[in-house]
């Protein structure tokens, strides 16, 4: 992590990582989804609607990913003072935003067959749309204190406590009688979903999870190029 902090370091690293990560993402984001969509089967019960999840899957982890780093970001600023941390968070937040909004759209769009609505106060659901929520608030609290030339310390205090709600989403569907289906997928007790619907889902995970790095990485060295601009113009204005 240290040996990131220098920004002229971690710009020559993102240059290269950037192009890579946005090529094998687009491969195997579009390569999953056209596979979901006609070499899979239709589920026997939910019909073709089972399709939505080579999406919805992939952006509620990430979603939910997208807050773990900008807390990991936010710890970084706080007890390390990482200089790019606060970069870092930024550039975060607007992605992990997009993605826990497609997650909640598609969700809906899934949900309406079995459910018989489009939305339903359900605990996995409304503790979605609060991350989503957080996320905004995230991205207006960071550009009120950079506005005021903070070292956007309180934002960084906001992503960590929001971290509370990660393990409330994860839970949910154990802790409440929900109409959110349980857990369909985990390291230890495998999938309960067949394998001849499943093969595709690691490549559209693995596939968005690469382009949003990508975009991460485009808008860190995006913001990194503000800064120093803006370090420029305060160095013509004292002169």
């Amino acid at each position: 992590m240290h040996f990131l902090a220098n920004p002229t370091r971690f710009l020559k690293i993102a240059r290269s990582a950037t192009g890579w990560l946005l090529a094998i993402g687009l491969v195997l984001a579009i390569g999953g989804m056209a596979a979901g969509l006609l070499l899979t089967p239709p589920d026997y019960l939910q019909g073709e609607t089972v399709r939505i999840l080579y999406i919805h899957v992939p952006a509620a982890w990430l979603g939910m990913g997208g807050w773990m780093g900008l807390a990991a970001a936010a710890v970084s600023q706080l007890v390390w003072r990482h200089p790019l941390a606060a970069v870092a968070g930024r550039a975060i937040a607007p992605a992990g935003a997009t993605f826990a909004a497609i997650c909640l759209l598609t969700g809906s769009i899934w949900g309406r067959p079995a459910w018989g609505t489009w939305w339903e106060w359900d605990g996995r659901l409304t503790s979605m749309l609060i991350l989503f929520l957080l996320y905004l608030g995230y991205i207006a609290l960071g550009a009120s204190e950079r506005e005021r030339g903070g070292e956007g310390r309180i934002t960084a205090i906001f992503g960590l406590a929001g971290a509370i709600n990660l393990p409330i989403i994860h839970y949910s569907v154990l802790w409440w009688n929900t109409l959110h289906q349980g857990q369909s997928i985990s390291i230890s007790g495998g999938s309960s979903i067949d394998g001849s619907i499943l093969w595709p889902l690691p490549l559209t995970l693995i596939g968005f999870t690469c382009l949003f790095a990508a975009v991460v990485l485009m808008r860190i060295r995006a913001d990194l190029a503000d800064l120093k601009m803006e370090a420029r113009m305060r160095r013509m204005q004292g002169a």
